[in-house]
């Protein structure tokens, strides 16, 4: 048997990663058919079926997915490999381009731009912030950023920054008008702040407590997409916002909000930037993964 070619093995992991011809295609920048041919060709030549194929999906084979789990990260390797030298080629530039929620956007602006900015000032950091779960492939970015647990598992996640905690927030004004909830269902009597998603759903507010999961339809007054304007509603007194607590925290240190249902809240949510196992890392992408660890390493 003939050793298949780099080219058509990183071809395979995109087609078996995406399950599509088209969307690897469009990876690639080459035609489906062209790639289907590709495919066909490589299973000869390694004389083992690699995909099933159907008139409408593709997917691996118990022989493709068996090479696609030991492709993948000898391909991470290789990007690695080549990344390292990177610096002999001289100054690294280029632009990223990152899709994140806009809370951690922020935090990205704060955090991780003015050290790429320092180290690698001919790189561009273009953040796109954007709600909604999104195929960051398809529509051009070069990675992304969401909670670890909403990322695809055909991806590469990089965890960076503290857990993200959500927590119910008030102002005291209010809270002494009302007084404090008890339990999640004591808010059917209370002002919500409501939360609409990117989708256009309206966000039913989680809670836990010792194995008990509960799910609150939450109303009130006004009704916001952003947690940021949630948070200055409930400072306002406008009723009880659900927030990550990254949005809250100065409004929290000085006093202007105050933390209720503490002991029903969801564990802690990592957020980890994430991008393609298979396909290779630009330097300049590599060089903003470098960032994002080293403001991991600076947090608690």
């Amino acid at each position: 048997m003939s050793r298949p070619s780099l080219n058509d093995l990183t071809a395979f992991v995109a087609v078996a990663t995406h399950r599509s011809f088209r969307r690897a295609a469009d990876e690639i920048g080459t035609a489906p058919s062209t790639l289907s041919h590709a495919m066909r060709a490589l299973e000869e030549r390694m004389g083992v079926r690699l995909l099933h194929r159907t008139t409408r999906s593709v997917s691996p084979t118990e022989a493709g997915l068996r090479l696609l789990g030991r492709l993948q990260p000898a391909l991470v390797s290789l990007d690695e490999a080549l990344d390292s030298v990177a610096g002999f080629r001289g100054n690294i530039a280029g632009t990223v381009r990152i899709n994140a929620p806009r809370l951690v956007a922020g935090l990205l602006v704060r955090e991780v731009v003015p050290q790429m900015a320092g180290r690698h000032p001919d790189v561009t950091v273009d953040i796109v912030v954007e709600g909604r779960l999104i195929d960051i492939v398809s529509s051009g970015f070069d990675a992304g950023v969401r909670l670890l647990g909403s990322i695809p598992k055909d991806m590469i996640a990089v965890p960076f920054a503290r857990p993200l905690t959500f927590i119910c927030i008030a102002s005291t004004d209010y809270l002494d008008r009302f007084g404090d909830p008890g339990t999640p269902e004591e808010l059917q009597r209370h002002h919500c702040i409501g939360h609409r998603m990117p989708s256009g759903k309206f966000y039913r507010w989680e809670f836990e407590r010792a194995g008990q999961e509960l799910v609150i339809d939450a109303n009130g007054p006004i009704v916001l997409d952003d947690e940021e304007l949630m948070v200055e509603a409930a400072i306002e007194g406008l009723g009880i916002a659900y927030v990550a607590d990254w949005a809250a925290e100065a409004a929290l240190a000085d006093g202007r909000l105050r933390k209720v249902l503490t002991a029903w809240m969801p564990a802690p949510e990592r957020v980890a930037v994430y991008y393609p196992g298979h396909r290779a890392v630009p330097p300049a992408l590599r060089a903003f993964l470098d960032a994002v660890k080293d403001l991991r390493k600076t947090e608690p």
